[in-house]
């Protein structure tokens, strides 16, 4: 792999800490699994017809518009990216939002040979600009790469802005692949791409990681039937058959287990009141996120990524994500910046420990002193 990401090095380096703000996605659940007998033989070349159609109910589709594959939104994200790269070569150009998650970037940079950026700036929100979209893109763009809400900002683009880039998109003849993960914390305020535009806009999304389901690895993709067989087509080529097991514990999950879920991701929403309480009291300037657990803080620091690694986990045993790892360019250059991602997603809703790991934040702030170079 040319492009591998910076980012997911360092978190997979990073050593267990006592106080993790780093992780987006909900842990914690657990539940008694009822399969009954299975026949453990059982393969399907485009996923379980019964997942397949839960699925479908979930996001107001039909079933034929619907991808399933084991490998999580990351591992669609990396399939549909490298499957329009090779269907129009031609068309070599794809575009990415900035800032944005770092593992996306580097899968169009391993697919695409020129890759540019849509600015989504913190003066406008972090909303879309389908006039910036308009001047970026052109007759070779074949991708533009969005996620939503938006990654890291939490900032939410709605029907008629999605509309307007919809309207750039069929100008010029390029699909719309949108990262929809995060709108999984309550999918009915996020509109999906596939909805404003089915044949342009697909979705890559799971509804695991807004339910604690991590270790399950299931992807969902939203897209024209056409697109949506060449997937299967493509999985059967490379990988086999996903593994049914999976699709089978998410039918269970999906019907007799979906009150567990959500109730499950419910017990955030008091974790999500008492962090933004603790903001506001530090005079902490964030962006707002009404979806999802993860928060876009300034810090008075002006380098989060050496704070961070040679403060805060060493001496605290705390970690946040560096704000750098959302704002590369195109190459690996860190670049310093006084932002962090603040995740909820490690902590224990059933536990008092919030407060506890906020005091100890407090600390690692007050006590940094930065050596001069």
């Amino acid at each position: 792999m040319k492009h591998p990401s910076a980012y997911l090095d360092w978190y997979n380096r990073v050593e267990k800490t006592k106080y993790d703000f780093r992780s987006s996605g909900l842990a914690y659940f657990k539940y008694r699994l009822d399969l009954g007998d299975v026949d453990l033989s059982l393969n399907y070349s485009h996923g379980n017809p019964e997942s397949a159609k839960l699925l479908a109910q979930r996001y107001h589709v039909n079933p034929e518009n619907v991808f399933v594959s084991s490998e999580g939104a990351s591992g669609q994200n990396a399939r549909i990216t490298r499957l329009l790269a090779e269907r129009n070569k031609k068309k070599n150009e794809a575009i990415v939002e900035y800032p944005t998650y770092e593992p996306l970037l580097r899968q169009v940079q391993e697919h695409f040979p020129r890759v540019k950026r849509l600015e989504r700036s913190s003066e406008k929100t972090y909303g879309l600009d389908a006039d910036r979209l308009r001047k970026t893109a052109s007759e070779k763009t074949r991708l533009l790469v969005l996620t939503n809400p938006h990654a890291p900002s939490g900032a939410s683009s709605n029907q008629n802005e999605l509309k307007e880039i919809f309207e750039v998109a069929e100008d010029l003849d390029f699909f719309v692949m949108c990262d929809e993960i995060y709108a999984e914390f309550d999918r009915n305020a996020v509109p999906t791409v596939f909805s404003v535009d089915p044949e342009r806009g697909i979705v890559t999304t799971s509804f695991t990681k807004a339910h604690g389901l991590g270790g399950l690895k299931l992807g969902t993709a939203l897209a024209n039937s056409e697109i949506v067989e060449e997937l299967y087509t493509d999985v059967l080529n490379t990988v086999g058959n996903s593994p049914n097991l999976v699709q089978i514990i998410a039918a269970e999950l999906l019907t007799k287990g979906k009150d567990n879920m959500e109730k499950h991701r419910e017990k955030w929403i008091r974790l999500k009141q008492q962090t933004e309480e603790w903001l506001k009291q530090e005079q902490l300037e964030y962006f707002p996120n009404s979806i999802s657990v993860t928060y876009w803080v300034k810090l008075p620091v002006e380098d989060t990524y050496k704070w961070i690694n040679d403060h805060a986990i060493p001496k605290y045993s705390l970690a946040l994500v560096p704000g750098t790892f959302f704002l590369f360019r195109d190459s690996y250059e860190l670049i310093k910046s006084n932002m962090v991602r603040l995740g909820l997603g490690n902590i224990n809703p059933d536990k008092p420990t919030l407060s506890e790991a906020f005091s100890v934040l407090e600390q690692a702030l007050k006590t940094w002193r930065p050596k001069q170079s």
